[in-house]
């Protein structure tokens, strides 16, 4: 007796081999039937006796290829009939797209081996690749992933190239980007001017420069990098001078692990983050004698590290002598990183001194993304190439909402079912061209995903870009959710929670529901509402954006508060302002004039770090609290500078008079600034578990919610962990998406989804 399943597969399953490894194990086990892609996923019909069928379901996920994600098999019944091969047949299109497209990875180990054999066919060709690796979410224009809608669209394959990509038993069946040095893109090496340098081998002479000390803008994956030896601090600073990076620090990639782990303090779980197909930037400490240029990483003692993850990567070290490369996103600050080759010679003819380019065109844009390894875990810092567009997992379905994120480190957010899609990193929303890749990012994800959505959910600040263009959108409801219960319900989200949580949501601005600048929260919270249950005292912001340039001015603004303006006349710290501008600083706050109040944990680190001479003025976002966590170094000191709770109706303003005093005296008695950051990280830590102690006893609440930018600092979120846990917690923190506000847009998404599920909103 013959039996026929009908089995639709969903996840990722198109572009990583799935199909053919459905062929192969079907044969080996004498199967009739087919497989194909559909816009919902693969569909599979599969006969023959009844236990050879059950084994092959059994199979079918256990043994799926290295690049699939399996989140659903459905399987029926259907009618046998006279069939007695297997095949796979041409792709299928339904009304809507259903299907997960894999992010772009690495290239694997067989391709690297066919590279570096002179006999093969393929010996050095920087654009090989397979069904296991290679380009996938950059080059993809429309659904299905079927290579007429990928900008390889325009390279015809060769037969060599084509019998492979026909074959089901070979490696590169319906690899998408297959192509060869006959049939595919290739490299060129330009002048500052975009005009072909004529040479023999573009990547060799690219290695001479490089070798030189030159800048180099070179076109990868998801868009150029520039690139100077990371061992030269003269090419450092001159790529620092030309890019308008003063001091925030360049990721390097470094030629393998081993090198990695000459350069840097590498631990099992950094090692295997490195060596992932995701290829991230992973933050790690460096060696105190390592060779490369202080000026990579001023004043930090981190150094962002990845790996080779392009053939073309591969080739340039081999090529080279040196070991690390410094790979920092091609642009000016702040601006998108550059995808096409007209757009790098106008954007960046003044930064490099030569553009290693190719002729596969990069769709959209999308930049490397940083981990860093916490609590045992890798943590998102910026979630990109490599996880994008792979979704974060709903527990239930959701409807289909828009949620267009912050004004810094923005991410969009579409759901779909069970799906959070968030799109790569954008950036800062501060300038024209970062607004256009805003609105591209929007476009080609709805497009690619085939999502409608109902509603368009936006941040409450009023002066936010991602806020106006929402509330521009006509014809759906509009949404708004304030900024810190976007962050905890971001947080619930990943880790699949339901229901109330006490939620503590830290960064440095947040536009609160008072109209003042919230940052140091503590909210009842679900996805429905919340409540705002305690949060740092209220303090001005003299200056307004002035403020988070300078954090000497947020350190008089605390000093001022708690001890008044002749106590700060006196201090070291304001021995180089004028007196008249002092006086000026000091009727701006006593008057409310441009210094809005704020509870911002942010500037709390800022005002501490100034005060401890660690750093007056920043050049990058939250340069001083970085730099404030760095102090820690080895110090094991446990004291605990104090706060002050004090109830503010059913809730608690957190106040820091005690802690300043203890922070002056130790100033005064000359502490290492070591102990003081260590003894201020703890004594937060110290009240936070306090609050939440306090709010479980009102609210019998057991589950605490971690989120906003302040968690990205390992030494806070490790010693609040450990004291919310050892008091009978139990704590939700992030891993997949960002705790800053590349995570925004999925707690946005998840709070309008419930308002437009429980039909509380209106066009």
């Amino acid at each position: 007796m013959l039996v026929r399943k009908a089995i639709e597969v969903s996840g990722i399953v198109q572009g990583v081999g799935f199909r053919p490894y459905v062929f192969r194990l079907a044969v080996e086990l004498g199967l009739a039937g087919s497989v194909c892609n559909t816009t919902a996923g693969v569909n599979i019909e599969v006969q023959g006796p009844p236990a050879v069928v059950d084994d092959f379901i059994a199979r079918l996920s256990a043994e799926a290829p290295p690049l699939a994600r399996i989140t659903n098999v459905a399987v029926s019944d259907i009618p046998s009939n006279g069939e007695c091969e297997f095949q796979i047949v041409t792709t299928h299109r339904r009304e809507q797209v259903r299907t997960l497209i894999s992010p772009d990875v690495a290239v694997c180990a067989d391709c690297l081996q066919e590279m570096s054999d002179p006999a093969d066919r393929r010996y050095r060709y920087p654009f090989i690749n397979c069904t296991n690796c290679g380009p996938r979410f950059t080059i993809v224009g429309n659904i299905p992933y079927d290579r007429p809608f990928t900008s390889m669209a325009v390279f015809s394959m060769c037969p060599v190239c084509q019998t492979e990509y026909n074959d089901p038993h070979n490696r590169r069946f319906h690899a998408q980007p297959n192509a060869c040095w006959t049939c595919g893109p290739h490299v060129e090496l330009w002048n500052p001017d975009g005009k072909r340098i004529e040479v023999d081998d573009p990547i060799a002479e690219t290695v001479s420069h490089l070798e030189e000390g030159k800048v180099v803008a070179i076109k990868g994956l998801g868009g150029f990098h520039l690139a100077c030896d990371a061992t030269n601090a003269d090419a450092v600073r001159t790529l620092r001078e030309r890019k308008r990076r003063v001091e925030k620090p360049f990721a390097i990639m470094v030629r393998d692990i081993e090198a990695a782990e000459r350069f840097c303090e590498v631990d099992a779980a950094a090692r295997q983050l490195l060596l992932t197909a995701q290829r991230p930037i992973v933050l790690v400490r460096r060696r105190e004698d390592t060779c490369i240029a202080d000026e990579v990483a001023p004043f930090n003692p981190y150094l962002g590290v990845f790996l080779p993850y392009t053939p073309l990567h591969h080739l340039l070290f081999a090529d080279g002598g040196f070991q690390a490369l410094v790979m920092t996103s091609a642009n000016l600050s702040e601006e998108p990183i550059c995808i096409a080759n007209d757009e790098a010679v106008r954007r960046l003819r003044k930064l490099a001194d030569f553009f290693l380019v190719h002729n596969r065109d990069i769709l959209l844009r999308c930049d490397d993304s940083v981990v860093r390894v916490a609590g045992g875990r890798a943590r998102q810092m910026r979630r990109s190439r490599g996880f994008v567009p792979v979704p974060v997992f709903l527990s239930d379905e959701v409807p289909s909402v828009l949620a267009t994120g912050g004004e810094l480190k923005n991410t969009i957010c579409l759901t779909k079912g069970r799906h959070a899609f968030l799109s790569q990193h954008i950036g800062d929303l501060e300038n024209a061209k970062a607004l256009t890749f805003f609105e591209e990012a929007v476009e080609h994800l709805q497009r690619i995903l085939e999502i409608t959505p109902v509603a368009i959910a936006y941040d409450l600040h009023p002066n936010y870009f991602s806020t106006r263009w929402a509330l521009a959108q006509v014809g759906l409801p509009h949404i708004g959710v304030q900024h810190h219960h976007a962050h905890v319900a971001s947080c619930m989200a990943e880790n699949h929670v339901e229901g109330r949580v006490i939620g503590i949501a830290l960064d440095g601005t947040g536009y609160g529901t008072d109209g003042r600048i919230w940052g140091g929260e503590v909210l009842l919270a679900d996805y429905d509402a919340f409540e705002r249950a305690a949060h740092l005292a209220y303090l001005p912001l003299p200056g307004g954006e002035a403020a988070i340039r300078e954090p000497w001015r947020m350190a008089v603004a605390y000093l001022v508060g708690h001890f008044g303006c002749d106590f700060v006349r006196e201090l070291p710290l304001v021995a180089d302002v004028p007196k008249k501008n002092l006086n000026v600083l000091f009727r701006m706050m006593q008057q409310g004039i441009n210094s809005p109040l704020t509870s911002s944990c942010g500037r709390l680190f800022d005002a501490v770090a100034a005060l401890a001479g660690i750093r007056r003025h920043v050049n990058y976002e939250a340069q001083a609290a970085i730099e404030l966590e760095m102090a820690i170094g080895n110090s094991a000191d446990d004291d605990s500078y104090p706060f002050d709770l004090f109830q503010d109706g059913e809730g608690w303003i957190i106040d820091t008079r005690s802690l300043f005093e203890s922070l002056l005296h130790d100033i005064a008695s000359r502490a290492p600034v070591g102990a003081i950051s260590a003894r201020f990280h703890n004594g937060l830590a110290a009240v936070l578990s306090e609050v939440a102690d306090r709010l479980r006893q009102r609210s019998g609440l057991e589950r605490v919610c971690l989120s906003g930018g302040t968690f990205q600092n390992i030494y806070l979120f490790e010693k609040l962990c450990i004291r919310l846990r050892k008091n009978g917690f139990q704590v939700f923190v992030h891993s997949e998406v960002p705790a800053g506000d590349g995570g925004l847009s999925l707690g946005q998404a998840m709070v309008a989804a419930r308002a437009v599920a429980q039909s509380r909103v209106s066009g």
